[in-house]
């Protein structure tokens, strides 16, 4: 399945936070403030997801010069790894890999 990209705004469901849309680059798929995202697409940008769970940011790696989050699914257990963005709250990033 191709990659379908989607430059949208959004509400995080988990903070509240208004989330733009990335100006330069990949597409956002998670909230800069708190980390969280939502189970919204099979294949990225398809938005074919059923389950349409909140992911939780249960780890991050740094690979490459880049740090890379670990969503969990809360409701159906769906993992999915995500690059983080240039605006993200890297102190969240810090807690996450404590």
């Amino acid at each position: 399945m191709p990659f379908i990209s989607r430059q949208e705004p959004f509400t995080c469901e988990h903070c509240g936070a208004k989330v733009d849309p990335l100006e330069h680059g990949s597409c956002r798929n998670h909230c800069p403030r708190c980390l969280w995202s939502k189970h919204v697409d099979v294949n990225p940008g398809d938005r074919g997801a059923e389950c349409q769970g909140l992911m939780e940011p249960v780890e991050v790696e740094h690979k490459s010069g880049e740090y890379i989050i670990l969503h969990r699914c809360r409701s159906c257990g769906f993992e999915k790894r995500n690059k983080s963005a240039k605006d993200d709250d890297f102190d969240a990033i810090l807690r996450l890999s404590i």
